[in-house]
């Protein structure tokens, strides 16, 4: 929802930029794409909700991604850096690899609509359905989500078949999703080290957090009794918006749902 809630914000609040001119399928794209996202940066741990979300396939890749976050951290790390494995709340959790999944997300879609752009939809719808549907079926439900994934895909690339998706869009929505789940884990306990490699008070993995008194627990009752109805009215009005923009919604041309 957090990814969801930045896309919406992102494009409902940038009037003065093209992202802000989306056309409605592009924009439908990009919320699939950073909804996804949200969940991209915990592949570094195997077991994460990501991690489970196309079975043996996800959860190899997600371990074959916490060896390579847990070797990223142990080679950096500064003598006040903790001496932990590093594998999770790792590379993946930094500003560098959003920039790099934005860049490859654009580079990809420019490549090919015909192919590269369902596979990715694919993958990010399943991880977005994931996300929001994670107590749906958790004991078996891979099968279910590959089902709705690639039900979610068909319709998407139907619907856009006559507008090719903006490719730069389409990287700006992974990376606002990567970016998303940074702020999430910031105002948890353990905090982010989304601005690693930079040194901040002797730690290349400072965890970016607010004070403590800010912070809350991770699935405790702060976040879903209130953050999480937070996010859900912001990211319905928010979205509203933004697809006003597009002139997706003509029954709300009498209303300003953003007053700029």
């Amino acid at each position: 929802m957090s990814g969801l809630l930045a896309w919406s914000a992102v494009t409902a609040l940038a009037s003065s930029h093209p992202i802000g001119h989306l056309s409605p399928q592009s924009w439908a794209v990009g919320a699939v794409l950073s909804t996804g996202a949200a969940l991209l940066p915990d592949l570094d741990h195997p077991g994460s909700t990501i991690s489970r979300t196309f079975g043996a396939l996800s959860g190899g890749l997600s371990a074959g991604i916490n060896a390579v976050s847990g070797f990223v951290y142990r080679t950096t790390r500064l003598k006040r850096d903790s001496k932990r494995d590093g594998g999770h709340r790792g590379l993946t959790h930094t500003l560098v690899f959003a920039a790099l999944a934005a860049v490859f997300t654009t580079a990809v879609v420019q490549n090919s609509q015909k192919w590269a752009l369902p596979v990715l939809m694919f993958v990010f719808a399943g991880l977005a359905v994931r996300g929001i549907m994670n107590d749906w079926n958790p004991k078996q439900d891979a099968l279910m989500i590959t089902v709705v994934s690639a039900g979610i895909t068909w319709a998407m690339i139907a619907w856009t078949a006559q507008t090719n998706a903006s490719a730069a869009a389409c990287g700006i929505a992974v990376g606002v999703g990567c970016f998303a789940h940074y702020v999430g884990d910031a105002i948890t306990e353990q905090g982010c080290p989304m601005l690693w490699p930079i040194p901040i008070m002797g730690k290349t993995w400072f965890p970016v957090a607010p004070p403590k008194i800010m912070r809350m627990k991770t699935g405790g009752v702060v976040e879903l009794a209130i953050v999480g109805p937070i996010v859900t009215i912001l990211t319905v009005w928010l979205g509203l918006a933004a697809l006003q923009a597009t002139g997706a919604l003509p029954f709300l041309d009498g209303f300003r749902l953003l007053p700029l």
